[in-house]
């Protein structure tokens, strides 16, 4: 194998990259990104960088030294729109091709977008330049934002912006945030976080549509809807499907994300929210792996941290070898930062678990000061463990979960 094209220049991407060279791969290493900024850590964007506590600088993935000692191509602000698997080839939007033997699918995924959010004020976040669009405007003075979606990335947003001192409203469609993740009884007290934090949460309704007026002394206001002709509007409020209207000068839309596999159809590879792999991130094309945010990994596709710098390790190996000899057997992990508290998650929750706590307690309806741990229990097994501020005891569960997913290589861990 003379040339890898790795399409995607996110974490998941640069892992990747790492891992050829670790690997012993010797050859022309191209990395395609679609963004003009060099690989970047995603998870500060919506806390530290959005409020100021961090900048663009603290967020680089790699110096350059390293980057240098990686001896690659880098093709930035180049979008790729197909993948030829006949004559190996990626091309890209501006009429470039790249040659390759392998490639790594590294794409990521998009932020989920509401019909009528090109209105003035309305922002999602995902990228950097996302976040720099967002601190910009609060920073021009005290806002009402209202944010949709109450998951990781809209939790941790609305607490930046309690924290920048905005008056904050978390809508969430759901009963409660976190639900699928968290189950209803763990789900209830991390949702007494914004409470606590001061921010509004209103659950069980989901937004009808976003209302807005002509960004220039227009005598008129309505509501914005998919497809609307005319000038550009300004946001002023959200209509949710009760009725209700909940005015805002700032929207954030943070209702998931959507796998960025657009430029692969008619490769023939699978694709079904996100690129089809094996155990071993591996596609049904020879030499073709996938990893990160638009893998979808023996049938689950995760958007964690962890998963995008786990996966490159078996994902090259396997990729190298011409066939799967590897499969990916981490533990699933995640955390959030949310209103000065960490919450932490590892395992596998199902519907029917048992919640144990084991350290600290529920006081108001939330975790008591110190925190909590919480351990997911079905058959007498621990299938999962929840931390809010309990560090140390988490990892040391994080590893029993571990060893006992993976028996045979204690001395891993």
């Amino acid at each position: 194998m003379r040339t890898v094209t790795v399409v995607g220049a996110s974490l998941a991407g640069l892992y990747a990259a790492r891992e050829l060279r670790a690997q012993g791969f010797d050859g022309r290493l191209v990395i395609v990104g679609e963004e003009p900024h060099p690989p970047y850590d995603r998870p500060p964007l919506s806390k530290d960088f959005l409020t100021g506590r961090a900048g663009p600088d603290r967020l680089a993935l790699a110096d350059a030294e390293e980057t240098a000692e990686l001896g690659a191509e880098w093709l930035l602000g180049a979008r790729a729109r197909g993948l030829d698997p006949r004559g190996r080839t990626v091309l890209l939007d501006d009429g470039r091709t790249v040659s390759t033997d392998g490639v790594v699918i590294a794409t990521g995924a998009s932020a989920r977008r509401l019909p009528g959010d090109d209105l003035a004020g309305v922002h999602t976040l995902r990228t950097l330049d996302d976040a720099r669009a967002l601190r910009d405007e609060l920073a021009q003075g005290a806002r009402r934002v209202v944010v949709i979606g109450g998951g990781f990335i809209g939790a941790e947003t609305a607490s930046s912006c309690a924290t920048l001192g905005h008056d904050v409203t978390v809508v969430e469609a759901a009963p409660l945030p976190l639900v699928p993740q968290l189950g209803a009884e763990m789900a209830a007290v991390c949702a007494a976080l914004h409470r606590r934090g001061g921010a509004d949460l209103v659950t069980g309704t989901g937004v009808a549509g976003l209302c807005g007026r002509a960004a220039a002394g227009a005598e008129r206001s309505g509501h914005q809807r998919a497809g609307a002709a005319g000038p550009r509007r300004i946001v002023t409020a959200v209509e949710l499907s009760d009725g209700r209207l909940l005015p805002a000068d700032v929207v954030i839309v943070g209702i998931g994300a959507t796998p960025n596999t657009g430029w692969l159809a008619g490769s023939t590879l699978a694709l079904h929210d996100g690129v089809l792999c094996d155990d071993g991130c591996a596609t049904a094309l020879p030499q073709v792996v996938a990893v990160g945010d638009v893998a979808r990994v023996g049938g689950t596709r995760a958007e964690h941290w962890t998963s995008a710098t786990e996966q490159p390790r078996v994902a090259v190996r396997n990729l190298l070898a011409g066939r799967t000899t590897e499969t990916v057997r981490s533990v699933p992990y995640f955390w959030s930062d949310q209103y000065g508290a960490r919450i932490q998650f590892a395992g596998r929750r199902h519907d029917g678990d048992t919640v144990r706590i084991t350290e600290g307690a529920i006081e108001r309806g939330g975790p008591a000061e110190g925190g909590l741990l919480a351990l997911y229990e079905r058959d007498g097994r621990t299938t999962a463990v929840l931390s809010v501020d309990r560090p140390r005891p988490f990892m040391r569960a994080r590893r029993e979960l571990a060893r006992a997913a993976d028996p045979v290589e204690p001395a891993a861990l």
